[in-house]
């Protein structure tokens, strides 16, 4: 898990360009909508819209996106079916991948990914094929420099609100919790520290070591083309690639 997260983090400190902003609106929008159909636009009673909320204020989505996908998902605007679909396959180097789609034509988007899978040495493919790698969990992830407090003081804080485990690596710690037990997690950490990302995430029950810079940049190719991709809303992978490969590949 490390590796991948690592890269996460990498990205996420990266300045967006407005493309960028553009496709993490739309993914997120995607997210509201969703959720509001699934149970109702109250976010106080609807703990997946208010997830969905929060990570759309976390990256400065503006209120009035916000309002419009609720209003979208509570059927009071004009908008097209969307579903949830995940996509399993593999990237070079035998690399497990799980995709969380969100998208209103199947057809359309299976053809992307399989064209995407393809294009970059990877393989699209049948469901249930990587699944049983991958566990469903709640993950935040915290920077060591944004942390305003002894790592020690933060596992406490994370344990004694419900997490399962903190696991620290060298620049990030991560809190990882049930997905039962995140929203109560995230809200009681927030009010002491900054959390950089958090959100319910398919983590792998193992890993791929990957130390080739070629086969690493393969790898990544592929994610980051699966991501750009509109009906994406998630990739999820269990590659572990060393921390100066991903910064120099990055």
């Amino acid at each position: 898990m490390s590796g991948h997260s690592k890269w996460s983090t990498i990205k996420h400190k990266k300045a967006r360009t407005d493309e960028k902003k553009g496709k993490e609106y739309t993914k997120i929008a995607k997210e509201i909508i969703i959720a509001v159909r699934a149970g109702g636009g109250d976010p106080e009673s609807n703990s997946k819209l208010k997830l969905a909320i929060q990570n759309a204020k976390a990256i400065n989505m503006p209120n009035e996106n916000i309002a419009r996908a609720i209003k979208r998902g509570a059927g009071d605007l004009d908008s097209d079916a969307i579903e949830e679909l995940t996509y399993e396959g593999y990237a070079p180097g035998g690399v497990a991948v799980m995709l969380a789609i969100a998208t209103d034509n199947r057809n359309r988007t299976a053809s992307d990914i399989r064209h995407l899978f393809a294009k970059h040495n990877g393989n699209l493919g049948e469901t249930g094929c990587v699944a049983y790698m991958f566990e469903r969990l709640g993950l935040l992830s915290i920077s060591r420099e944004n942390l305003k407090m002894d790592a020690d003081d933060l596992m406490m804080l994370a344990l004694e609100a419900g997490a399962d485990d903190v696991r620290e690596e060298d620049d990030v710690i991560e809190v990882v919790t049930s997905p039962d037990n995140f929203m109560a997690v995230r809200e009681a950490m927030e009010t002491e520290i900054d959390v950089d990302e958090a959100g319910i995430v398919m983590l792998p029950n193992n890993t791929v070591d990957i130390a080739d810079e070629d086969l690493a940049a393969k790898v990544l190719k592929l994610i980051e083309a699966l991501e750009d991709h509109d009906d994406v809303q998630n990739v999820y992978a269990n590659f572990n690639i060393p921390d100066e490969i991903i910064e120099k590949l990055l």
